[in-house]
């Protein structure tokens, strides 16, 4: 079976009530939608109260939909529109109508403008980006995967919900673009900066003990 047809029969099942289908939607997209929530709103309880509203928002609005995307393009769009609704009414996160000025520049540089005050080469490294020469077992560790988290969970909302969908979940740029509502170039330049921060916060976290 194609996985146009899985998607054909899981729109059925759930249009015809299927606990089962439901359920098996849940648990693919049940956590990375309360991670893209935690992108637009703070906190945690209100992320959770907009994914529930999302997902009654899929279950009113099944029946209308007309496979023109993905069921989880569908599905993420109800919530990242939910999210942001939600985020503008409560006041508590930057809204994304500013995506475009965050990725035309208005954020802070990528890189430490310091790090080029080259002397010698005019506009070149003056101290490049620290090689991670540390044992693959550390990388791996628990305590790398939340600094790498809460190195995320600082970022931009903007750019924390790029990076989220990108790297953390694996997105192709296009579905991204459609989900968030944001331009390619946009999407290109706010994924930049959030790597570009999320490895100035490894590479503090990685550099060597001072002997």
């Amino acid at each position: 079976m194609t996985a146009v047809q899985d998607e054909s029969t899981l729109v059925a099942a759930l249009r015809a009530g299927d606990e089962a289908a439901f359920a098996a939607l849940l648990d693919a997209y049940g956590g990375p939608m309360r991670r893209l929530a935690l992108s637009f709103v703070r906190n945690a309880a209100v992320a959770d109260e907009v994914v529930q509203e999302a997902w009654l928002g899929v279950l009113r609005g099944i029946e209308r939909f007309e496979g023109r995307s993905s069921l989880r393009t569908w599905l993420f769009t109800i919530l990242a529109n939910t999210a942001r609704t939600r985020a503008q009414r409560e006041a508590r996160s930057v809204p994304f109508s500013s995506l475009d000025d965050e990725a035309a520049g208005g954020d802070s540089p990528t890189v430490d403008p310091s790090r080029f005050l080259n002397p010698r080469f005019p506009g070149g490294w003056t101290t490049f980006p620290e090689p991670w020469d540390v044992p693959e077992e550390r990388l791996l560790a628990r305590e790398t995967r939340a600094r790498i988290e809460a190195a995320i969970a600082e970022l931009p909302p903007a750019q924390r919900a790029v990076i989220s969908l990108r790297d953390v979940e694996g997105w192709p740029a296009e579905e991204v673009c459609n989900v968030l509502g944001v331009s390619e170039s946009n999407q290109r330049v706010l994924l930049h900066r959030a790597r570009a921060k999320v490895r100035a916060a490894l590479e503090r976290y990685l550099a060597p003990e001072p002997q």
